[in-house]
């Protein structure tokens, strides 16, 4: 009797414990660059995700229609990171003749078995 109460229990033990997961978490980094729209106050946003630049690929947002993502201002795409989760960190402008280039640094935290090696 004692022993299929103890086989009983390790089986019903086997069942109910769980396997450790991987629970930490990696900061991502990523710069919006906000770059003024020609004879407007829309600004056009690109983002640097640190991946390899091409001239065959347009890096700015898009909407999930694939359409271009506009922007009214800068803290109209300031608001817009936040919404999606990232932190902001530091801005800096870069002047090139009468045009300035807004730089903003995000940060946010991911799972680590969410991105890649």
């Amino acid at each position: 009797m004692k022993k299929i109460v103890i086989i009983s229990i390790a089986l019903l033990n086997s069942f109910v414990s769980n396997a450790q997961t991987d629970s930490s978490t990696a900061e991502q980094y990523c710069q919006v660059i906000a770059t003024p729209r020609l004879l407007s106050n829309k600004v056009t946003i690109d983002i640097d995700f640190g991946d390899e630049k091409s001239f065959w690929r347009d890096n700015r947002l898009k909407t999930d229609a694939g359409k271009l993502k506009k922007f009214n201002t800068i803290i109209d795409a300031m608001n817009y990171m936040g919404r999606e989760g990232w932190v902001f960190i530091n801005a800096y402008p870069v002047i090139t003749g009468a045009t300035t280039i807004y730089h903003f640094a995000f940060k946010k935290l991911f799972p680590k078995s969410a991105l890649e090696n």
